[in-house]
């Protein structure tokens, strides 16, 4: 499976950008799809997933009210529409996939099988 992120770049603190991420290859199993993102000299950190069904939905804590993750199997994407941006989301937006089968309350990196290369988003302030 190949992961390719789109829609990164910059805006200004309160703005909004969405971001897209389509799958290609074996897309014919029930992926859990997940946004990740990573600050520089901080660790990988998780920021939302979906289930293939879109009726399991699980957000880190702060990104709560402000992202919404959804997705378009018939277009093997899934989105992450980010608003009300603050200058602590500035990060690398990297969009993964991990088998079904975890509960939803895991959703460390290494349970996920497959990446894209990453989208940079930079909030200014």
């Amino acid at each position: 499976v190949q992961l390719v992120e789109s829609g990164g770049g910059l805006v200004q603190a309160g703005g909004s950008l969405s971001l897209s991420c389509t799958a290609s290859g074996d897309t014919s199993t029930d992926y859990t799809m997940g946004w990740f993102r990573q600050a520089p000299g901080k660790e990988r950190e998780f920021v939302a997933q979906i289930n293939w069904s879109g009726n399991s939905i699980y957000y880190k804590e702060s990104v709560k009210g402000r992202f919404t993750i959804s997705r378009d199997n018939a277009k093997n994407t899934v989105y992450l529409q980010m608003d009300s941006l603050k200058p602590e989301d500035t990060a690398v937006y990297y969009c993964a996939a991990r088998l079904p089968g975890y509960t939803v309350e895991v959703h460390t990196p290494s349970t996920y099988i497959y990446w894209g290369q990453g989208t940079q988003v930079t909030v200014s302030s």
